[in-house]
């Protein structure tokens, strides 16, 4: 009965607000992905809702379970998931030209999707056992620098440039919340800036391409730039309130590629316009505000770094494709969090967040 009694109380911390915002945002998702598909549930609105409503209940697992068995279980998913983005070099399937996913017993999983979140249970458990003066001695954060450097190497090789940076956001952002020196990010700067020229070597031709399209994206028009510029067109068109819902001529006509995962947010641009897209981003930043403020209630450093990390990860996500689908950032193949369609990818995001309302709920609590 005690027991029952404890998991109701804990039920009840739960941050309605935030799962409100989350909602709102993954219905969204699910009406474009239903414009998308030209008015139809099939093939993305019904598995995209399918997969969130599986997970709600993973979700309400994550967020009462005691902090202390996550902080236990981190390095463990951090060593499972390095050992699934090995086992896609040899055992992987190539679809669109990468080798990014698996299939386990009949499920396709991108691993490179749970490698976010691995990082930051990772890095959140190791900084947090750490002493504070710790946090200013270089040789004390190598480990954790090689434990982000070995997942992203074997990412970008796949090839998946988009997400083998943001891996490097999310660890950067986790090494600036610990107090890591500002002397210790610019000798990192340097050495990033000196391998440019080796870095440019081993990139992919396609990726080159990508590249010099975005300093001119009318170099290639049918070609490398055309997604590009077809996505400036579907967001142009849009106006101020939008064609309207399923009604969009870019998507539609299929003049926009991808336009249910990586260029989404074109596609609801068009149809919604800019007072829709401004919505959506208030929803982004609403989730964000609230996340770090439970963040900076949460006693224990683990909590912080894991809520912060999950941060870092929405945000990336959110400014990268959105400044992709605009022409200010190259296109590098990133998602629009619980918009875009992919399984991994929302079940992922949502793990993220019921690790966040996790936060929240035993925010007074710590760990060992």
């Amino acid at each position: 009965m005690s027991v029952r009694i404890n998991y109701f109380a804990k039920l009840k911390k739960i941050p309605i607000t935030l799962i409100i915002l989350i909602s709102v945002i993954c219905s969204i998702g699910f009406m474009i992905l239903y414009s998308a598909s030209d008015g139809n549930v099939h093939p993305w609105m019904y598995k995209q809702m399918l997969i969130f409503f599986i997970c709600v209940p993973i979700i309400l697992i994550i967020a009462i379970i005691d902090t202390e068995f996550i902080f236990k279980f981190a390095y463990i998913f951090y060593f499972a998931v390095i050992i699934l983005l090995i086992s896609v070099e040899f055992f992987g399937s190539i679809s669109m030209g990468a080798k990014r996913w698996i299939n386990l017993g009949g499920v396709r999983l991108q691993p490179s999707e749970l490698t976010k979140l691995a990082i930051v249970l990772m890095l959140a458990r190791y900084f947090h056992q750490l002493r504070t003066e710790d946090f200013a001695k270089f040789y004390k954060v190598l480990l954790p620098i090689i434990g982000v450097i070995l997942p992203a190497l074997l990412i970008i090789k796949q090839p998946d440039l988009g997400t083998g940076v943001i891996l490097i956001v999310i660890a950067v952002t986790i090494f600036f919340a610990t107090g890591f020196r500002l002397r210790n990010f610019i000798i990192i700067a340097v050495a990033l800036l000196a391998s440019i020229p080796v870095i440019w070597q081993v990139m992919y031709d396609y990726q080159k391409k990508r590249i010099m399209v975005f300093l001119d994206s009318r170099a290639d028009p049918l070609g490398d730039g055309y997604n590009i510029i077809q996505s400036k067109i579907a967001i142009g068109s849009g106006g101020l309130f939008g064609t309207g819902l399923t009604k969009g001529t870019q998507s539609h006509l299929d003049f926009l590629p991808e336009h249910q995962t990586d260029f989404i947010f074109a596609t609801f641009a068009e149809e919604f316009g800019f007072v829709g897209s401004l919505f959506l981003l208030i929803l982004y930043a609403l989730v964000i505000i609230i996340s770090l403020m439970i963040a900076v209630n949460c006693r224990s450093m683990f909590s912080k770094l894991m809520v912060i990390g999950i941060v870092a990860i929405l945000f990336s996500h959110v400014f990268i494709n959105i400044a992709m689908v605009m022409g200010l950032l190259p296109a590098v193949g990133v998602p629009l969090p619980f918009i875009s369609y992919g399984g991994t990818m929302m079940v992922s995001m949502l793990i993220g967040f019921g690790l966040v309302i996790n936060a929240q709920i035993h925010q007074h609590s710590d760990v060992s």
